[in-house]
């Protein structure tokens, strides 16, 4: 399902800290790198921070510039983001400034924790999520109901771990602090668990007075049947090659990119790629590649449109290329419309053989753009 585009914002000391064990808060930011954060906070729709960052820091999470606070006002937006908090017992201190200032609340919550929460008044809304939390139908309700696109999530490092952990976290805004600090009972960003595999890619790297900004956004695809921050990035690239294509009147448009578990893009491909009137996206993509790479096995397939089952060009279809090359997932946007084949069903021809096939229908619109001129 949809889900906002996540972007964890943190400030860590050279060893890893997000604050120290005294009294008063740890300042680990720049006064130009707060301004900065300033105009992150103005570009997003909403604010999550989790209960313990509340009780530890007690942050009001304002948009703090006048100007920015107009601009989202003459945009449409509301003058401040609205903020979120997430809390499994539902234990939340009334008194907080985080309640008290800028615009709407939502806290995020358990069945039970919700029946505390409710209990305590707070000017918030109050979305329990079941038994358990679920950070998978939180950021569906963000998007679905609060319409919330682009979310700030700015700590503590419990939450920073799970988002990356479950692999929801499309951007990693690290700022790293020209001191230590040394304590082991220290809070730290990140806590020990499985994490995805791979590197992330480096986005920008910038010096900021003392501190220096890094932009990170993992690369490593999912594995399994849902689609993780990753598998948005490489099927948006997978759209972005199908506007490559030169126009047909009697083929799809298609962009494809095949990338090794570890997050390395092993090739790509378009329809109808270096002059060639029949060739497959998946199918350009593949035919750069060793059949023998041993990282098939383990790579995702991105194709714009479902591999296909049946065609008249060449004597094998895509869906049968894929199962040869030994690839045992594949993630697409849009499956394909009988306007050249009945019923074609890459999909259950590939499902049929084992392999895992996400359809991640939110990006069938970028998928069909380039193929708006086609019948039906």
């Amino acid at each position: 399902m949809p889900h906002p585009y996540v972007l964890l914002s943190a400030a860590v000391s050279l060893d890893g800290y997000l604050d120290d064990t005294g009294p008063e808060r740890l300042l680990l930011s720049s006064p130009a790198d707060f301004d900065r954060v300033d105009e992150v906070r103005a570009s997003a729709d909403a604010i999550l921070v989790g209960a313990g960052t509340i009780r530890a820091d007690n942050p009001r999470l304002l948009v703090n510039s006048p100007e920015r606070r107009a601009a989202r006002v003459a945009s449409g937006r509301p003058e401040y983001p609205l903020k979120v908090t997430v809390s499994g017992s539902g234990e939340l201190d009334p008194a907080a400034r985080f309640w008290h200032t800028g615009g709407d609340k939502v806290v995020y919550t358990t069945d039970k924790g919700g029946e505390r929460a409710r209990a305590l008044g707070i000017a918030a809304d109050v979305v329990p999520l079941g038994p358990d939390l679920d950070w998978r139908r939180l950021l569906e309700h963000l998007h679905d109901v609060r319409g919330v696109r682009r979310l700030m999530v700015e700590g503590g490092g419990r939450i920073h771990t799970q988002l990356l952990q479950q692999g929801l976290a499309d951007e990693l805004q690290l700022v790293l602090a020209p001191l230590f600090v040394g304590d082991a009972d220290a809070p730290r960003l990140f806590g020990p668990g499985g994490y995805q595999g791979g590197r992330l890619r480096l986005v920008e790297s910038r010096r900021i007075e003392d501190v220096v900004l890094m932009r990170y956004e993992p690369t490593a695809p999912g594995t399994g049947p849902l689609a993780s921050a990753a598998d948005h990035h490489w099927l948006r690239l997978a759209c972005d090659l199908a506007a490559q294509c030169p126009p047909s009147r009697t083929a799809f448009s298609v962009g494809a990119v095949v990338v090794a578990a570890d997050g390395t893009e092993l090739a790509r491909g378009h329809s109808r790629e270096a002059g060639d009137p029949v060739v497959h996206a998946e199918e350009a993509a593949l035919a750069k590649l060793d059949p023998a790479d041993p990282r098939l096995a383990t790579a995702t397939v991105y194709s714009s449109l479902e591999p296909c089952a049946h065609r008249a060009s060449r004597p094998k279809p895509c869906a049968r290329l894929i199962l040869e090359a030994g690839v045992r997932r594949v993630v697409t946007a849009w499956r394909e419309p009988d306007t050249f084949v009945e019923a074609a069903d890459g999909s259950g021809l590939l499902a049929s053989r084992g392999v895992e096939v996400v359809v991640v229908p939110e990006y069938e619109g970028r998928a069909k753009a380039p193929n708006a001129h086609l019948p039906g």
